[in-house]
């Protein structure tokens, strides 16, 4: 029975073009036809259709081929059950032109070791995208949802609030804001207010 190379590539975008992944997996021996894709999904969720379709269509002494490692995964779990899924099915992997038998106690610990470093990149990362945001949100680059109101604004609501000479429906005309804005900003100055005209309007 003849081996074959199947090919996997991830992006995680939707736009971002296959074209470079799949080209680099023809020059590693993958038939275009026995390629599959997942567009817009990371590399930390398993449940991707494209590689599910991949590992499916491996038979035993078949390879599994990838341009990187951290396409097939970016962390330590989830690299230990595609590794365990492979030996179960007797199929080799291929990272970027170097062959791991998942089989082989060395080919399985090289591969342990580089998803480890996969799964180190990934936080480091991520680290840096918090990292980078803190300090964006300490030059005020970065602000989280912004009030309907300036604060003389609010207290100039609450004052007409109280004076109890405006309905709820005028005042949310008045300064446009919702009748949970009135009541929330009436708290915020000190609790309950007094009780508002209800007067109909003309």
């Amino acid at each position: 029975m003849t081996e074959l190379k199947i090919g996997y590539a991830r992006v995680s975008t939707v736009d971002e073009d296959l074209t470079e992944h799949r080209d680099a997996l023809t020059a590693l021996g993958v038939d275009s036809k026995r390629t599959y894709v997942d567009h817009g999904l990371t590399g930390t969720n398993r449940d991707r259709p494209g590689l599910r379709e991949a590992l499916a269509a491996c038979r035993r002494g078949d390879t599994l081929v990838v341009t990187k490692l951290d396409h097939l995964a970016r962390s330590v779990p989830d690299a230990r059950d595609i590794v365990d899924e492979l030996t179960a099915a007797g199929v080799k992997l291929n990272i970027g032109g170097s062959v791991h038998d998942p089989i082989d106690p060395i080919g399985r610990l090289l591969f342990t070791t580089l998803s480890m470093i996969a799964e180190f990149e990934a936080d480091l990362a991520r680290a840096r995208t918090r990292e980078g945001m803190a300090v964006a949100r300490a030059k005020g680059r970065l602000r989280g949802k912004q009030p309907k109101l300036s604060p003389r604004q609010e207290a100039h609501l609450v004052e007409l609030y109280r004076a109890g000479r405006h309905t709820i429906g005028e005042l949310e005309e008045l300064f446009p804001v919702t009748r949970s804005t009135i009541y929330r900003a009436v708290a915020r100055a000190g609790g309950r207010a007094a009780p508002v005209a209800t007067r109909s309007r003309r």
